[in-house]
């Protein structure tokens, strides 16, 4: 996902490095890329179209991010940090039932995701072509597939649920659904569930892979 012919050269993809969070025309900037992407691709938009719709010129685009990569990386940051916030909260809180906690966890996560629906088709798709993009995405799928592993770990040793697999890779392969199921019902690509059903649906292949059952537990 290179930059344009003609458009200012940048050091890769690199980012520039970290800024205050609260300036106004670097969140002008991350607002309106979030904006455009809902309406074309990445690849549809120039660093122009970001600077216009931040009410910035292009040289002053460039001391913010080196490129539109950059942008996409650093909304994928704060995103990342917004879910990993909500789900701290979620584990962190004794649920009256693990029918309850799995809900809590996998509804916030679909919440914090369908929000930034727009960024989450981005990124999904930017991982083919942005090493940056694909590296960070994976560390952050790490993080999530042991913070599960854990809490599956943690079920089979208080017996709710039963030895089976190896938790990782259950782990692994629940959180790569979760991830698969989201970016087909917002993308539209493929056989989806419907917004509706999402939680519902996942939830029950989440209790029948760890507990055995789609019952109260």
């Amino acid at each position: 996902m290179s930059e344009a012919p003609g458009e200012a050269p940048s050091t890769g993809r690199g980012r520039r490095p970290v800024r205050p969070s609260g300036d106004d025309r670097e969140l002008a900037i991350l607002a309106t890329a979030e904006r455009l992407l809902a309406e074309r691709s990445l690849g549809a938009i120039s660093v122009d179209d970001l600077a216009r719709g931040a009410g910035i010129s292009r040289p002053t685009f460039y001391f913010y991010f080196a490129s539109k990569d950059a942008v996409l990386l650093s909304l994928l940051d704060r995103v990342v940090a917004e879910a990993d916030g909500t789900m701290h909260e979620v584990f962190g809180t004794p649920a009256t039932s693990a029918r309850e906690g799995w809900e809590r966890a996998i509804a916030a996560y679909y919440e914090v995701f369908r929000a930034h629906r727009a960024l989450t088709v981005a990124w999904a798709e930017a991982r083919s072509t942005n090493d940056e993009v694909r590296a960070l995405w994976s560390s952050v799928f790490e993080r999530w597939v042991t913070q599960c592993a854990v809490a599956i770990e943690a079920e089979r040793a208080r017996g709710a649920a039963p030895d089976g697999l190896p938790a990782r890779d259950l782990a692994v392969a629940l959180t790569s659904m979760n991830e698969r199921v989201l970016y087909a019902t917002f993308s539209g690509d493929g056989p989806s569930v419907a917004e509706a059903d999402v939680v519902e649906v996942l939830l029950g292949v989440w209790l029948s892979a760890i507990y055995g059952t789609l019952g109260d537990v």
